[in-house]
């Protein structure tokens, strides 16, 4: 395996690399569709509970539970997304690398946020 020169810039991942990420990805995405399963039968759970179609003060809180659940649902449905985009990236060869300036995002970033396009320093001058 050839060498680095001290001065040569990384401009992506190796593909051993890319490996660990994706199986780190698997794993959320795994952890993702559970929670989104859990989601949906809860939602399913408070549409057949006859119990909690009573009418009066009830309704508005049963309405309010599920409008909470349907949003966290949600929420898990565009994580799933973005770490499946995030996949698709690794099978391009692109994972990792900052969106907006073209460096890679740290290992420590992608790790903690494995479906991150951008490195901390574009993410601090987007605010």
């Amino acid at each position: 395996m050839a060498t680095r020169k001290k001065n040569e810039v990384k401009t992506r991942y190796t593909d051993k690399e890319l490996v660990e990420f994706e199986e780190l990805i698997d794993k959320k995405l795994e952890m993702a569709r559970e929670q989104l399963e859990f989601y949906k039968n809860q939602l399913q759970e408070l549409a057949d509970n006859p119990d909690s179609k009573i009418k009066g003060l009830d309704d508005g809180i049963s309405t309010m539970e599920s409008e909470r659940i349907n949003q966290m649902a949600a929420r898990q449905r565009k994580l799933i997304q973005h770490l499946e985009n995030a996949k698709i990236r690794i099978k391009n060869k692109v994972y990792g690398i900052c969106r907006e300036t073209g460096k890679l995002i740290s290992k420590e970033r992608l790790r903690a946020v494995p479906h991150a396009t951008l490195s901390i320093e574009a993410k601090q001058t987007q605010k």
